[in-house]
């Protein structure tokens, strides 16, 4: 029930924000910013679904932002410079997300290694490996029309593809995180993995499951960015998992793992989204929109660490 509480706490904040903004700026309440605001949202919410699940089993994932950036330069190598299809692309760039997942699995699973660390390193190897694969130049997708499409294009009127994406990842993502065997494993693994693992469940590899699900998620976002941006920019994903960490944690996910939600990772997610395009049309500061959010943030985390508290 507490949990509950501080989702709904978290939804009530998203409202109550959200009816600022409106006040403050009647632009805001348009259908067409409302439309911009959800489309922004599309890979902050992709990575943080990913990072969910990660975060439920006690772990902690800070590669997602220049694995997605990898991603979107080996989509654009796949598409443009191989010359593939766009949807086997798509396909190939999506499991190249899920091997970068692996990577970070078994350095934490099986080797052993922190996850802070072993996915700070992995950060640091596909920061560079963009760089070097795309030899530091974007990858345009001009010839591309219907890879595009999956971002900007609009099945129905008026209403990006990007967002049925993420409407549809989410779907698929709350059914394996309360439905499936994996999600119920990664909330007992974040709860306490040495009582999980005298329970005869093989920890190792469901954690490494749980990151190669992550490293998917990662992928689909680097397929959207570059989308939406019609190349695969080599530079591009710094900063973004700090994001998506905030937006899961704001939703109530907790950092010492066992309890989260994907209602509440997109209810974050819509958070940062509200607050970075409120603060543009006031003509905010991007130095103090980055105050404002790290407040946020510390609120909830303190509000994580008030639950836990008052669970105990």
């Amino acid at each position: 029930m507490i949990a509950r509480l501080q989702q709904l706490l978290a939804f009530a904040g998203l409202i109550v924000i959200s009816i600022c903004f409106v006040i403050a700026t009647p632009m805001f309440g348009t259908y067409g910013n409302v439309v911009n605001i959800l489309f922004s949202t599309v890979v902050i919410g992709l990575l943080a679904l990913g990072t969910t699940f990660v975060i439920v089993t006690g772990g902690i994932d800070l590669s997602i932002g220049t694995g997605m950036a990898l991603c979107a330069v080996m989509s654009g190598t796949f598409v443009v410079t191989w010359g593939l299809p766009w949807p086997l692309g798509v396909l190939l760039a999506v499991l190249f997300g899920g091997l970068i997942g692996v990577v970070n699995g078994v350095n934490t699973a099986r080797l052993g290694l922190p996850p802070f660390i072993a996915t700070l390193a992995t950060m640091l190897v596909a920061q560079g490996l963009a760089l070097v694969v795309s030899e530091s130049t974007p990858i345009y997708f001009n010839d591309s029309p219907g890879y595009l499409l999956l971002s900007t294009g609009t099945l129905i009127p008026d209403f990006p593809n990007a967002v049925l994406v993420l409407i549809a990842a989410t779907a698929v993502a709350a059914v394996l995180l309360r439905r499936s065997v994996l999600g119920r494993y990664a909330f007992a693994m974040g709860s306490n993995e040495e009582a999980t693992a005298l329970s005869g469940i093989d920890v190792t590899r469901w954690k490494i499951a749980v990151y190669t699900l992550a490293g998917l998620f990662t992928g689909l976002a680097g397929v959207m960015i570059s989308a939406r941006l019609g190349s695969a920019q080599p530079a591009t994903g710094a900063g973004y998992e700090l994001q998506a960490i905030a937006a899961v944690v704001i939703g109530g996910t907790s950092l010492s793992g066992g309890k989260g939600s994907i209602v509440g990772t997109v209810i974050g997610a819509l958070i940062i989204s509200v607050l970075n395009n409120g603060l543009q049309l006031l003509s905010i500061p991007q130095e103090w929109q980055n105050v404002i959010l790290g407040i946020v943030i510390l609120v909830a985390v303190y509000a994580d660490m008030a639950r836990r508290r008052t669970a105990l």
